[in-house]
């Protein structure tokens, strides 16, 4: 499976799994129909979190779930400024910014894709 495709489907999973109430069409929408910027910005991340669990020699697996979450986030992100000049301040909010829901899935996929390495 396309490391991108991994990336979205644990978005899609955590988002159906910590959204409180009905998420936005957006946040569930299938890879196939994922705009070719957000498709990009997932497959990078993707291959960010996974070298940086490869270069940890699998350490990083020690990392509480808050950090593993924070590295998600903030490999996004530098995605959203690598991709859009004025980014939705959505798009690039701190950590601390950020909904419970949104920390929480950013942590899943940080696992998902440990699962994956």
């Amino acid at each position: 499976m396309n490391d991108g495709r991994i990336f979205r489907e644990a978005w899609i999973d955590g988002v159906n799994k910590h959204y409180p109430g009905e998420p936005k069409p957006g946040y569930v929408t299938p890879w196939d129909e994922t705009p070719a910027w957000e498709r990009e910005a997932a497959t990078a991340v993707y291959g960010q979190v996974r070298d940086f669990i490869e270069v940890s020699g699998g350490h990083a697996a020690r990392l509480t779930r808050d950090q593993k979450g924070r590295f998600v986030a903030i490999c996004w992100t530098a995605q959203m400024f690598m991709h859009f000049e004025d980014p939705k301040p959505g798009y690039v909010a701190d950590w601390s910014d950020l909904p419970v829901w949104q920390r929480a899935t950013d942590a899943d996929i940080f696992e998902r894709i440990e699962r994956t390495v």
